[in-house]
C-alpha cells in the first residue's frame, strides 16, 4: 500500500512547474519498473494534460504491451504534446504494437494516422510496409509524410516505387523525404 502511495505521488510530480522534477519523477517511475505500470495506465487519462504526457512518456519506456490500447487512444488527446508523447511511446513499444497501429491507420482523424504512421516508422517491421504504401495515397500531407518517412526507415524495396511516386506530392514536405530515403535506399 506505501508502494502504491509513492507511485501516485510521483505520478502527481509529473505536473510540477520545475521541469527537473518531472525529469525526475520520470526517471524514478521508470526505475519502479511494472509496479509502477497500472497506475502509469490510469493516470494517462488524467485530467491533466501533464500527468497525460509524462505518464505515456514512461509507459513507453517501460515497453510493457498492456499500454498500447491505452497509447493508441492517446493519439486521440486534444493536446498536441500528449498525441506526440504517444506516438513516440508506441514507437518504443515494438512488435506487440504493430497490428493496432495498422488498425489505426484507418482512422477518421488525420492526426491519428499519421501518429500511426510514425510509430511504425520507428518500430520499422516490415509487416507495415503494404499498409504504408497504402497510407501513402492519404489525403493529408501529415500521413504521407508519416508513410514516407515510415517507408524510407524500414527501408524494403517495395517502399522504392512509392517513394518515386512521392517525388511529385503537392507537400513539399513530403516530396523532401521520399528523396532522402531514395538516395539513403540506392
Amino acid at each position: 500500500m506505501e508502494r502504491e502511495e509513492n507511485i501516485k505521488r510521483l505520478i502527481q510530480t509529473l505536473k510540477d512547474d520545475d521541469e527537473l522534477v518531472q525529469t525526475q519523477a520520470v526517471g524514478l517511475l521508470e526505475e519502479i519498473g511494472e509496479p509502477a505500470v497500472e497506475l502509469l495506465l490510469v493516470s494517462a487519462e488524467d485530467n491533466d494534460k501533464e500527468i497525460r504526457k509524462g505518464s505515456i512518456r514512461v509507459l513507453g519506456i517501460l515497453g510493457d504491451a498492456r499500454a498500447v490500447d491505452v497509447l493508441i487512444n492517446s493519439l486521440k488527446d486534444p493536446n498536441k504534446w500528449v498525441r506526440r508523447e504517444a506516438s513516440t511511446a508506441l514507437g518504443n513499444m515494438g512488435d506487440p504494437a504493430v497490428d493496432p497501429l495498422i488498425v489505426t491507420l484507418k482512422d477518421e482523424d488525420w492526426r491519428v494516422r499519421g501518429g500511426a504512421a510514425w510509430a511504425l516508422g520507428k518500430i520499422a517491421n516490415k509487416k507495415a510496409v503494404e499498409p504504408l504504401i497504402e497510407a501513402m495515397k492519404d489525403d493529408s500531407g501529415f500521413v504521407r509524410g508519416g508513410a514516407a518517412w515510415a517507408l524510407g526507415n524500414i527501408g524494403d524495396e517495395r517502399g522504392i516505387e512509392p517513394l518515386k511516386i512521392a517525388l511529385n506530392d503537392k507537400s513539399s514536405y513530403v516530396k523532401r523525404v521520399a528523396e532522402k530515403y531514395l538516395k539513403k535506399l540506392d
